[in-house]
């Protein structure tokens, strides 16, 4: 290479670190294209940023919500998703961690049961009160944030014993291939 060569290359890498683009947002240093345009996480019962009905909360059934997916990249051998509030007065709070969902699997049904294995093959890991399965919003004051992240990951994972979200973050690193993001809200009142 020659010292324009790489003098272009040195001005290309530098403006996308000025402009933002050369890490994705929510991607992990491991996975550079942990993006992607058109992967996209839903959910029927509430839009992305808007309030979390009452009925996936303490002060409601405590169920988990419905959420959906589609476009997710070639390659995907299987999903992750992580619930979390990073507004709570202790920290980041972890609201559900689920993970080895197929790669045909396209959507979670409302209510998914608190089992260690769930029919499809998925798996449930630990949540901040140490229990298995999804855990709602109730926040002990203000508004909180609930950020749902659902990853594409390119394997399957072979993790074992109580799986907190930690491990799994451990476990996906280097296998990330693309991330949607669903984020909603809640008070009490």
């Amino acid at each position: 290479m020659n010292t324009r060569s790489i003098l272009v290359l040195s001005l290309l890498s530098l403006l996308g670190i000025l402009c933002g683009c050369a890490s994705p947002q929510g991607a992990t240093p491991s996975s550079p294209a942990a993006s992607s345009v058109d992967f996209a996480l839903t959910s029927a019962a509430f839009a992305h940023e808007s309030s979390i009905p009452v009925k996936y909360t303490c002060d409601g059934e405590d169920v988990s919500p419905p959420l959906q997916w589609d476009n997710p990249p070639p390659g995907t051998r299987s999903f992750a998703l992580l619930m979390e509030d990073p507004d709570a007065p202790v920290g980041n709070w972890v609201h559900w961690v689920i993970y080895n969902l197929p790669a045909r699997s396209r959507a979670l049904p409302e209510a998914v049961p608190a089992e260690a294995q769930l029919p499809d093959g998925g798996r449930h890991g630990q949540n901040s009160w140490g229990r298995l399965g999804y855990r709602g919003p109730c926040p002990p004051s203000g508004t909180h944030r609930y950020f749902f992240r659902l990853y594409a990951l390119d394997t399957s994972l072979a993790l074992r014993g109580e799986v907190t979200r930690d491990h799994l973050l451990q476990a996906m690193e280097g296998h990330i291939l693309a991330q949607a993001e669903l984020m909603g809200t809640y008070k009490r009142q």
